[in-house]
């Protein structure tokens, strides 16, 4: 029998709230998506002025981070022509996402579920999950 840790809403919750904070200070409205460790969706924030073109994208990179637990743009740095990877992207109905913005949620060494952002640069995807991260880690 597996025990298996996972976010649960109000893990979410705090974790939208980080992100969410770190989006307002950058000025950069934002789509936030928070899945459990299997990539289901447990919690979406499409914050006022958040593309609504991102929907979709958020909800994909957190599915990448948690479902693969691996960051999604560590998928991209090895997936271009010649790479490892090359070609994942397509994988899954082309759910598996190459671009930043992705993290794992890893509590004690195990992932329990995956922070998605999109709507600003990858850089600044990547910068607003983090600071999801970092707060849902502070309790």
């Amino acid at each position: 029998m597996l025990t298996i840790r996972r976010l649960d809403i109000e893990d979410s919750r705090k974790l939208i709230a980080g992100a969410r904070a770190k989006a307002d200070e950058i000025g950069v409205p934002m789509c936030i998506a928070i899945t459990d460790e299997g990539g289901n969706l447990v919690a979406f924030e499409r914050m006022d002025g958040g593309k609504v073109t991102s929907i979709t994208i958020a909800i994909d990179k957190s599915f990448t981070a948690s479902a693969a637990k691996k960051a999604t743009h560590a998928y991209g740095e090895i997936s271009g022509p010649g790479g490892p990877t090359y070609g994942i992207d397509s994988a899954i109905g082309g759910r598996l996402m190459v671009v930043g913005g992705g993290l794992p949620v890893e509590v004690e060494g195990a992932v329990v579920g995956g922070i998605g952002v999109s709507s600003g640069t990858p850089a600044q995807d990547r910068e607003v999950a983090q600071a999801g991260i970092d707060a849902f880690l502070k309790g």
